[in-house]
């Protein structure tokens, strides 16, 4: 992302805090796996929209009122023999060269410094919640200037939750967010190819799996997410991830994997059948779902509210459950009494950005948000069927979700991920190629 981004983000939300108050967030921490063994370090996402800053054990402060410099960045010092072991470090000259600050100081050194950057303000603005160990170090800076009152020192008089107004600047996706999110996707429909094309019978659910993270790793991406690889039964466990059952013939496999890019997420979902041909009851099913996430893509648009592409999926599976013969009565009464819930039972989609599944309200107040230009969402409905002896046994095990990344555009739904194939008969080809 261009450093005129993070430059544009910074002074979006210090107008928001205004000249009396200051914003303070946190890196994300180091997580261990087991014992002496860490998870791979990802930057949390508010603190690196605001700094493209991502080394842990760091510190960036917003202060609109400040003369000598709006944006500070506490952070490591350069420390050869650390480096050694753990990589290169920006330092205080990386944070303010590289990364825009007007001003740097050692992490060490914070609780020595920053107390007095909160004293002149009156308002406080930090993530609540997120990290109890800094929501302590907040209240320890404060409690130190508290003490100093006899003296004449000043303590804000109001803290504010910094998620009301940063996660709503990171709802609405710039030029540059939309075209990153677009660089991702690319690389996850590439892998949904790759994995089409080598399905077949006999084969385990994990060496499918494994062509996603060797085309994402390729092309210098990692999983947004635990990949969900999901073959006949399995395909009807919403969040199944263990990903190694064989693969069998005449079985459906659905592939939920996306990828993260710059920090930014796709979020992909095709179903297809093992052997490289859909049976008819298979086909018949993708086809109702095909059609709900075509009316719901139609939905996607501005002026709609959130939850108008769900409605047209929910309407959309329950005439094709009706179809079917998995249930009875009339449309109206179907929907009001939810019976489609026993085969779709998830929303239609989700904010995706930076997070799989992003922030951003999905209601303001009682009603459902309107859709505006810049917001992007998932479109994914799904019909999963179980294999029950009240279910006729041609359509037990049949799990379909079929789902894409949707940008909300002034000309209408632009769909990210369109590069990967999903009606039935180019599945087919795309297979049998």
């Amino acid at each position: 992302m261009n450093s005129k981004e993070f430059e544009r983000r910074r002074r979006q939300l210090m107008r928001m805090v205004g000249a009396d108050g200051i914003a303070i967030l946190p890196a994300a921490p180091v997580r261990t796996r087991s014992r002496d063994v860490e998870y791979r370090y990802r930057q949390d996402s508010d603190f690196y929209y605001l700094t493209g800053f991502a080394e842990p054990e760091a510190v960036a402060v917003l202060v609109p009122g400040r003369a000598g410099g709006e944006f500070l960045l506490f952070c490591r010092e350069r420390d050869r023999d650390k480096e050694q072991w753990d990589g290169i470090r920006a330092g205080q000259d990386g944070a303010i060269n590289d990364h825009g600050a007007d001003d740097a100081f050692p992490i060490d050194d914070i609780d020595d410094i920053l107390p007095g950057i909160i004293e002149p303000c009156s308002r406080v603005y930090y993530t609540m919640g997120m990290y109890s160990d800094f929501d302590t170090r907040i209240a320890d800076w404060v409690n130190s200037l508290r003490s100093g009152l006899s003296r004449g020192l000043h303590t804000p008089h109001e803290f504010v939750a910094l998620d009301h107004l940063l996660h709503d600047m990171r709802l609405y996706k710039s030029r540059g967010e939309v075209a990153a999110m677009r660089r991702s996707a690319k690389v996850a429909v590439d892998a949904h190819k790759r994995a089409m094309q080598m399905t077949r019978p006999g084969l385990y659910e994990y060496e499918v799996e494994a062509e996603f993270r060797h085309e994402f790793r390729k092309n210098d991406a990692w999983v947004s997410y635990s990949p969900i690889v999901g073959g006949g039964a399995n395909a009807c466990t919403l969040h199944y991830v263990e990903n190694n059952a064989e693969l069998r013939d005449g079985d459906l496999l659905l592939i939920d994997a996306g990828c993260e890019l710059d920090y930014y997420a796709s979020d992909i979902t095709r179903t297809y059948p093992v052997n490289g041909q859909f049976s008819p009851e298979q086909r018949a099913v993708y086809e109702i779902v095909l059609e709900a996430q075509l009316a719901a893509i139609e939905k996607t648009v501005p002026g709609n509210h959130w939850n108008e592409p769900h409605d047209a999926a929910v309407r959309a599976i329950t005439l094709g459950l009706r179809k079917l013969g998995l249930i009875a009565g009339s449309l109206p009464k179907l929907i009001k009494d939810g019976a489609y819930r026993q085969f779709y039972m998830h929303r239609t989609g989700h904010w995706i950005g930076m997070d799989v599944h992003d922030v951003g309200d999905y209601k303001v107040g009682d009603e459902w948000r309107v859709l505006e230009t810049g917001m992007v969402t998932t479109v994914e409905p799904g019909i999963y069927i179980p294999g029950k002896r009240n279910i006729p046994k041609k359509f037990r095990n049949i799990g379909i979700r079929i789902e894409d990344d949707v940008a909300i555009t002034a000309k209408g739904p632009d769909v990210l991920s369109k590069g990967l194939v999903k009606d039935p008969d180019g599945i087919e080809a795309l297979m049998q190629s």
